[in-house]
């Protein structure tokens, strides 16, 4: 980590306070005692830390290879190209996202990184694309040969991961897998092609690669190239998350929280603004957007009712993301983006951290 970062975006390294690292084998063997072993082991790390790194998950390293090699290609390419694929040319937000766009508080805050954005391909007919706004719909892609083999073969292996885990999770919860999975069909899991820009700007609390945040969805499935990522413990404290060879790093995020009625943790993090060129590619598993979240049967009693009202996981995720993206930001100021749910200035969600 850089000499010169500010106080606020300090971490402890991860020699300092270790993150689980789970074997996912288990998860493929077909033995019910294999697969309960590990659903144990994500459960304790989703009760804990809500951040964990997963091994032996069945993704090739040359499919690893080929996302981090196509998302150099797009990311390498001219400004002028980039922008024909602005995300903001959509109402269901594909495409390329400029790092200007970062945050509706541009320039005093600054997430030093761009983005290639999409999602879980659903048709030009689907209702919720023709409704506009609700982060479901086609994909675009830019005219690059071979791009969208390679993004979209990773995105399918990644979610086929991610419904193992599901799986997985539930089996942990001890509630059926079905109770879960029937929310998804054409669900919001997005997938994202970081670059974070290489700048000669300090490491402060308003120069960042990414601001302090959870994430929206089930779980995020993660695949980074370099150092940078922070995630904040159960203890609120801030660790450092380096990539380690052959792994993903898993969070659990908002939907679980709630589904489990506040016993997975929705785990803050961010990335410290470390001035050098960095790719990271996280996958948002979630559901469909109407499905209504609140604490499973088996979890609801007064008091997490009380604290996780029901909510829509799209709504959710748009009511975060309007904050997020200044086209979204724009199109609310101007009438043009009219939602039937609460924008809350910050996430409810979200958690204070200790100081290092």
């Amino acid at each position: 980590m850089r000499s010169d970062i500010s106080q606020d975006q300090r971490a402890l390294t991860i020699e300092d306070a270790n993150l689980p690292v789970i074997d996912l084998a288990g998860l493929f063997t077909g033995d019910p005692e294999d697969k309960a072993r590990v659903a144990a082991e994500l459960g304790s790390a989703a009760r804990t830390s809500g951040f964990f790194y997963i091994t032996n998950h069945g993704i090739p390293q040359d499919q690893v290879d080929a996302l981090f090699a196509a998302s150099k290609e797009f990311h390498e390419k001219t400004r002028s190209f980039k922008m024909k694929y602005w995300s903001g040319f959509t109402t269901h937000h594909r495409g390329y996202v400029p790092f200007e766009e970062n945050g509706s508080d541009f320039p005093k805050l600054i997430n030093f990184n761009e983005a290639w954005d999409m999602s879980f391909e659903a048709p030009e007919n689907h209702p919720d694309y023709l409704a506009k706004w609700r982060m479901t719909g086609p994909n675009i892609w830019p005219d690059i040969p071979g791009w969208k083999d390679t993004v979209s073969g990773y995105y399918d292996a990644t979610f086929n991961l991610g419904l193992r885990l599901l799986d997985a999770l539930a089996l942990e919860l001890g509630v059926e897998t079905e109770e879960l999975t029937r929310h998804i069909s054409y669900p919001t899991s997005q997938l994202r092609l970081l670059r974070y820009i290489e700048n000669d700007m300090p490491a402060t609390k308003e120069m960042v690669g990414i601001g302090a945040h959870s994430d929206f969805e089930c779980f995020t499935i993660l695949l980074t190239g370099a150092p940078g990522l922070q995630v904040m413990n159960a203890e609120d404290i801030w660790i450092e998350a380096p990539p380690l060879p052959g792994c993903f790093v898993v969070n659990i995020g908002d939907i679980f929280e709630t589904w489990s009625g506040g016993q997975f943790k929705s785990t803050q993090h961010r990335v410290a603004n470390i001035g050098k060129e960095r790719y990271s590619m996280p996958l948002f598993f979630g559901l469909d957007y109407h499905t209504v979240v609140e604490p499973l049967e088996k979890f609801r009693t007064p008091e997490t009712l009380e604290k996780y009202p029901p909510m829509k996981a799209g709504d959710h995720l748009m009511r975060m993301s309007i904050n997020a993206f200044r086209y979204m930001a724009d199109a609310y100021a101007k009438g043009d983006l009219i939602p039937d749910y609460d924008v809350p200035a910050e996430n409810p969600f979200k958690r204070e951290a200790k100081e290092v």
